[in-house]
């Protein structure tokens, strides 16, 4: 009796689509043609090479394993199963240029669904083509030119608080948390130039908004324990509860509300503008002018007159709410972070870039001004190449393939080989960081904080195929960062900002600097880790000449 219900349970849960895919991975390995790669061996059959990537500071390992092995070769992912590190251009560029070949995994997935929502980031296929072309106006140069005025004016008055902190100092360095308050500043951009809606999170007086400290749980629920790593692998798992979870839904279920709230409020503001105008009982495309993201979403959710490929339910526009708010206010504020740091590294760079932003005092900074000084564009493209927020990403191949190759790679039997077989169901590591540091492209100075590279960019650089600045920061492909130029843009005018008011040093030996990777890299101090992530550098305000 026990031997036939155990039989019949073990059928069971053979069935089930996350067996057979744990299956379907221990099994993989020993079909797939990865097996013919060179690659480190796995401290862990369970974690295999993750944990020592994720301990690694500054791409140390990645580095060993490159010199070792060269820019073509596998390493361990849970359960042993196999990953293609891809340091090569034209594979990268191939893998990114096929976005239907080579989607996100469904771990992947569902780790950027817990922290993001099920917005554009997570979408896949034709939903994520129609998604895109409905958002891209909202990011297009004309949108990002008008509002260079909300950036401006929150790196003011963000200018203003910290000229605050530094004369409570008495002529002294006032220590500031860049970090935090760059957080706040561009949460409060984001809510403004997306959504119309004032977090109001610059303003030390008031207590956050409910949807500010929405955000802010999410960055601050940490990484995974062993039942979380396996509950992105394994469906069946994510049944049993865990505070991170419970915070998470806790934070996802208010930004729903509010965002609900924020859409059905612009919905009925024009449903009213509408029936003032001419009592007409439809809504139109015209009706809807803006190319604010808030205006393009409900302009695809309620105009009658657009066809049903331009159109998005009410649950895909909602799904978009928690998406921008975190993916687009945490990727600049990282950003700008490493750029001060960078920055309170040499001085003399930093006062180089100081004397071309005070060598003019426009009366409105603007986009094309912004765009204009060539010292500030290359202290931001050095900041995104060095620094990349995003050190990596992971594709998974949906069919058998050849990904072609720049330059001859040898495997594990001394072969020559010009591309990488892959197997259906075998996953590609993108290395960002690595290629944006490589010395191959960048020189023997590529670890080095160098804009004055960009006066001379390396030949090699060109063929990086990232959509700016010769990097990959903001990815390349179909699935390239929507936001690049709203990211660029709020760059230049925090650090034209800041750079002109202040003189930035580092408040600890760089020896204690720890980097943990949520979304995007973050600081953590040795001894500090309990404190959270931050930036503490010594702030003074410099004299006009």
């Amino acid at each position: 009796m026990y031997l036939i219900v155990g039989s019949a349970v073990l059928a069971i849960l053979l069935l089930t689509p996350s067996i057979r895919d744990l299956i379907l991975r221990l099994v993989l390995p020993y079909f797939s043609p990865l097996r013919d790669l060179q690659g480190p061996t796995a401290p862990s059959w369970l974690y295999g090479n993750v944990k020592e990537l994720q301990r690694s500071e500054a791409s140390a390992l990645q580095d060993k394993w490159i010199a070792e092995y060269g820019h073509i070769f596998k390493f361990k992912g849970f359960f042993g199963t196999d990953r293609v590190f891809a340091l090569d251009t034209r594979a990268v560029g191939y893998v990114l240029s096929h976005a239907v070949e080579y989607q996100k995994p469904e771990q992947v997935r569902y780790n950027l669904g817990q922290v993001l929502g099920h917005g554009l980031l997570f979408v896949e296929g034709d939903k994520h083509k129609q998604q895109r072309r409905i958002m891209s106006p909202a990011f297009g140069p004309t949108q990002i030119r008008a509002l260079t005025s909300i950036f401006v004016e929150k790196s003011n008055q963000l200018r203003d608080i910290w000229m605050g902190l530094a004369t409570q100092t008495q002529g002294e360095e006032a220590t500031v948390d860049v970090l935090a308050w760059l957080n706040k500043m561009t949460l409060d951009v984001i809510g403004l130039a997306g959504f119309n809606y004032s977090f109001d999170a610059l303003n030390a007086e008031e207590k956050p908004n409910e949807l500010n400290e929405a955000v802010r749980t999410v960055f601050s629920s940490g990484g995974g324990n062993i039942l979380q790593a396996l509950q992105s692998i394994l469906p069946f798992l994510r049944i049993i509860p865990t505070e991170r979870q419970k915070r998470l839904a806790h934070a996802q279920a208010t930004m729903n509300r509010i965002g609900m709230s924020l859409l059905e409020s612009r919905k009925a503001a024009l449903r009213e503008a509408v029936d003032a105008t001419d009592g007409a009982p439809h809504v139109g495309r015209k009706d809807i002018q803006g190319k604010d993201l808030l205006s393009l979403l409900i302009k695809a959710n309620m105009a009658e007159d657009i066809k049903e490929d331009g159109r998005m339910s009410d649950q895909d526009v909602l799904a978009q709410v928690p998406t921008f708010l975190i993916a687009g206010h945490e990727t600049t504020s990282s950003a700008v972070t490493w750029a001060l740091y960078g920055l309170s590294l040499d001085q003399r760079v930093q006062d180089k870039l100081r004397a071309e932003l005070r060598e003019t005092s426009p009366e409105d900074v603007t986009m094309e001004f912004l765009s204009s000084l060539p010292y500030l564009d290359a202290v931001v493209r050095e900041t995104m190449r060095l620094y990349s927020p995003v050190p990596g990403t992971v594709r998974i191949a949906c069919k058998d393939d050849v990904i072609p190759t720049a330059k001859e790679w040898t495997d594990r039997h001394g072969v020559r080989r010009n591309g990488i077989p892959v197997k259906k169901g075998d996953p590609v590591f993108i290395p960002i960081k690595a290629l944006n540091r490589w010395e191959e492209i960048w020189g023997t100075d590529a670890a080095e904080f160098k804009p004055e590279r960009w006066e001379d960019m390396p030949e090699a650089a060109h063929a990086i195929p990232g959509i700016w600045g010769n990097s990959l920061a903001f990815s390349g492909g179909t699935r390239a960062c929507i936001g690049y130029r709203f990211s660029v843009i709020e760059m230049k005018a925090l650090v034209y900002t800041l750079v002109r008011t202040f003189r930035f040093t580092t408040s600890f030996d760089p020896a204690r600097l720890r980097l943990r990777n949520m979304i995007v890299t973050r600081p953590y101090l040795e001894g500090k880790e309990e404190d959270g992530p931050q930036m503490p550098l010594y702030v003074s305000v410099v004299a006009e000449d």
